[in-house]
């Protein structure tokens, strides 16, 4: 009688662990559970850590709550000023309402994938080139914008998406680069403009000041000669100073011719005739 009740328990024993292995789940942290009974879904969604189901009646789904990044395959296109472009990027989701993604659409990921290539196009459309190399911030909004009207249904949430490279045709490279050169060709010419004019604007007070002032422009002089004479093996030329050239030029000039003999006073009369 005893033997029997042991191999009965040990039976029971046996059922029950069979019975909790085949009901026991468990649920991770960065995972929710949806339970399925009969083909419906039943209760609250399940939380991280050991669940327990009714085998072979319940299903649980595991559903994955992190931030998936999904790369967008490269979308050609031609852009409103006619320009034809490939443009790739990212997008960063995740699910925020785990039973409306298993439930509203067949697979999320492959939708919020189509969603976002289809977004992209049109967003290429509808923008210039310069907006697609310079103004990718407002573009991102937008995309994320179309992205996410639709995904909100299927319980995702997009939290950001990012162009992340843009292509252009060889011929549109090399125009942008010609136009580049010629725009830094047209600035150097302006700086150069600019400093001509300032260093123009420097000599003429310098000669003003110097014309003013003509020992300035023999201090000048001597400065010159002696960075000139400060160079090795140079040979120096110096010009005669135009003062030293009018000082010979006076000193060459003869004398002033003096008079043989002083002028007659002219003869005094008080309006009387004449003597004969």
């Amino acid at each position: 009688m005893v033997d029997e009740l042991l191999v009965a328990a040990a039976a029971v024993g046996s059922a029950g662990v069979v019975y909790l292995a085949a009901a026991a789940r468990v649920v991770k942290q960065y995972e929710r559970g949806v339970l399925f009974r009969l083909g419906r879904v039943t209760g609250d969604v399940r939380e991280p850590g050991l669940n327990l189901i009714i085998p072979f009646v319940d299903r649980l789904h595991r559903i994955n709550m992190q931030i998936v990044t999904m790369p967008i395959p490269a979308q050609e296109g031609i852009t409103r000023d006619n320009v034809t472009v490939r443009v790739d990027a990212v997008v960063y989701f995740r699910v925020v309402d785990a039973a409306s993604a298993l439930v509203k659409v067949e697979d999320y990921k492959f939708a919020v994938s189509q969603m976002a290539q289809t977004s992209l196009r049109s967003i290429i459309g509808k923008s210039d080139l310069d907006d697609l190399l310079s103004n990718r911030e407002k573009l991102n909004q937008g995309l994320e914008l179309m992205i996410d009207s639709p995904a909100v249904g299927w319980g995702i949430q997009v939290d950001r998406v990012e162009i992340k490279d843009v292509s252009l045709p060889d011929t549109m490279k090399r125009s942008m680069a010609r136009q580049a050169e010629a725009d830094r060709e047209r600035r150097a010419r302006i700086i150069n403009a600019d400093a001509e004019l300032q260093a123009s604007k420097k000599l003429a007070e310098a000669a003003q000041q110097m014309s003013d002032t003509p020992t300035a422009l023999q201090l000048r002089l001597l400065q010159t000669v002696m960075a000139v004479a400060a160079e090795k093996n140079s040979t120096l030329v110096l010009p005669i100073p135009v003062e030293l050239l009018h000082f010979l030029e006076r000193g060459a000039q003869p004398p002033p011719a003096e008079p043989d003999h002083l002028p007659q006073p002219a003869p005094h009369t008080n309006g009387g005739p004449h003597p004969g």
